[in-house]
């Protein structure tokens, strides 16, 4: 078996992330964290998740994100699936973020897109059928 274990996320300022990825996944906790230098840069780092996956979260971030309308190299968005994702949408605007995305209609699935402090596109889809030709349409 294969599965994605982290996600490493250079950021501008770990409680501000904390503040978006803490709202979407209330469940988890700082696992573990530290300070190292970073090629010269003192850099402060935390592991944000479960016993199962997490997020690196490393500070002193420098510039802007890409332009997620622009045709750049990096990061387009990633994804997380749910089974509630009408609770992540509302302790994510509760927290004070907003929708960037409405996502797709699609009768097997529903997904939205939240933009992180540092510019992430992060996208949150609930499955409603176990069935893989009915999840991924084409």
């Amino acid at each position: 078996m294969l599965h994605l274990e982290h996600l490493n996320l250079v950021v501008t300022d770990i409680q501000r992330s904390l503040s978006f990825y803490q709202a979407a996944f209330p469940h988890w906790s700082i696992r573990g964290g530290g300070e190292n230098d970073w090629y010269g840069k003192l850099k402060n780092w935390i592991h944000f998740g479960d016993d199962y996956q997490y997020l690196a979260l490393n500070d002193n971030g420098e510039g802007n994100n890409r332009d997620l309308k622009g045709h750049q190299v990096g990061l387009a968005h990633y994804a997380f699936a749910t089974n509630d994702i009408k609770g992540i949408i509302k302790r994510l605007q509760d927290a004070g973020f907003k929708i960037s995305n409405e996502g797709s209609i699609e009768p097997s699935r529903e997904n939205v897109y939240f933009i992180d402090p540092d510019g992430y596109e992060v996208e949150f889809v609930q499955y409603n059928s176990d069935l893989p030709h009915s999840r991924n349409t084409y």
